[in-house]
């Protein structure tokens, strides 16, 4: 019987409390790194397209200028409504539009 609970005690082959919770802290740190800098670039992201929407405006709006004859700028409504501007790019141009 002695050898029978010295061979269940000699065969542990699971985790510590101590090495679990190691690994959680490991874990953890590497989240608190990671997470603050996704959110960093998620804006320059945001702010990138958001620069590229703009200059597709200022071209669709010289298109309309040069295919209309007129010197007139023309709202983004009127760019919808002539097909120049996709419903989202005008949706995300009322945005973001000065």
């Amino acid at each position: 019987m002695k050898k029978y609970l010295n061979s269940i005690r000699s065969n542990k082959k699971g985790f510590t409390l101590i090495e679990m919770l190691l690994v959680l802290f490991i874990i953890a740190v590497l989240l608190l790194l990671i997470l603050p800098n996704m959110n960093a670039q998620k804006g320059k992201v945001q702010e990138q397209g958001d620069q590229a929407l703009l200059k597709t405006y200022e071209s669709q709006t010289a298109l309309y200028q040069m295919q209309n004859d007129t010197s007139e700028t023309p709202s983004i409504d009127e760019l919808l409504a002539e097909k120049y501007l996709s419903p989202e790019q005008a949706k995300r141009l009322k945005n973001i539009a000065p």
